[in-house]
């Protein structure tokens, strides 16, 4: 079945999670070295059909593009140039690394485990991707 990918894009680590068959739940997937991304999404498309990404896009208070957005922009350039097929969509992630921290607090994850930024970075994934999930189904 296709899977729908969540992505949580930064500098140094990008978190990935992936939809379950049916789209109803998000699962945080994998922490991936930005350089490496690409490859690791060519293989996962290899095992899988991805029917779509979504992107976590960063966001000022404002509603306007933060700084590091030109860092996603850049990423999501090389994601059409090399998956042209797969639509992309953009799902604001302004809080998901406070949201991200406060679900691995009331799932019972250890203080020292939630320093681990990769953790982190896999949970803002399940959660970019899981706000996406949520408001198809609510249509």
């Amino acid at each position: 079945m296709d899977r729908i990918v969540g992505i949580d894009y930064g500098r140094k680590r990008v978190g990935v999670a992936v939809s379950d068959p049916l789209r109803i739940f998000a699962s945080a997937l994998e922490t991936v070295p930005s350089a490496k991304i690409i490859d690791y999404l060519k293989k996962y498309a290899e095992a899988e059909t991805i029917e779509r990404f979504v992107v976590g896009y960063p966001m000022n208070l404002d509603n306007k593009p933060s700084e590091a957005a030109a860092y996603v922009d850049a990423f999501l350039n090389l994601l059409k140039k090399h998956f042209p097929a797969v639509p992309i969509t953009l799902e604001d992630e302004r809080f998901t690394s406070v949201l991200a921290h406060r679900a691995m607090i009331d799932g019972g994850v250890k203080k020292m485990d939630r320093r681990d930024k990769a953790a982190v970075d896999k949970v803002s994934a399940a959660l970019i991707l899981q706000t996406y999930l949520d408001r198809k189904t609510d249509n």
